[in-house]
């Protein structure tokens, strides 16, 4: 598989299109919400009409002032809230990290178990299942060697026959 490699003019032209389609997108993004802003301030808020009399001027005050007594009261409200799911949120993390503190894990010892027994405790009691493990083991016997049973005697005479330099040329001798 040969790979193809762009030369860097067609890459630098490539990255001039993409910025230049970029900033058409942030462009038309920044007109729409200008005109979603405009829209709803159009709902939202009529066109303001002065009143000509101060009958009428002290009616129109009265009027926003209740207005804004009612979104104080909602402000006051919705912040409350939000500082007690703040506060909860601080609790619960104070309880997690008391809990992790609280349980620690002990180091595990080690148990000796045979197969049978481990068996059992996985599998639980109902299931008996027997592992004998040894029974295909192959049987080997052991030689016994003639001269080993033939120094487990006296050891005192042992200590006297090997004694003196005569006993140290007897130990030569036995070994070659």
């Amino acid at each position: 598989m040969s790979e193809k490699r762009m030369s860097s003019s067609k890459k630098h032209s490539l990255k001039g299109m993409m910025l230049q389609v970029a900033k058409e997108l942030l462009e038309a993004e920044e007109i729409e919400k200008k005109e979603e802003r405009k829209r709803y301030m159009e709902e939202h808020c009529p066109t303001l009409s002065y009143p000509s009399s101060k009958q009428e001027l002290q009616e129109f005050c009265k009027e926003l002032h209740a207005k804004i007594e009612a979104v104080d009261e909602e402000r006051y409200i919705l912040e409350h809230k939000a500082i007690m799911v703040v506060n909860e949120v601080k609790d619960l993390n104070i309880k997690i990290v008391d809990l992790k503190g609280k349980f620690k894990k002990p180091p595990l010892k080690k148990v000796r178990m045979s197969a049978d027994a481990m068996l059992q405790a996985l599998l639980g009691s109902k299931h008996k299942v027997s592992m004998d493990l040894r029974a295909n083991l192959k049987q080997v016997k052991k030689e016994v060697k003639e001269e080993s049973a033939e120094q487990v005697g006296d050891w005192r005479k042992n200590i006297e026959d090997k004694a003196g330099m005569d006993g140290r040329k007897k130990m030569f001798e036995s070994e070659a």
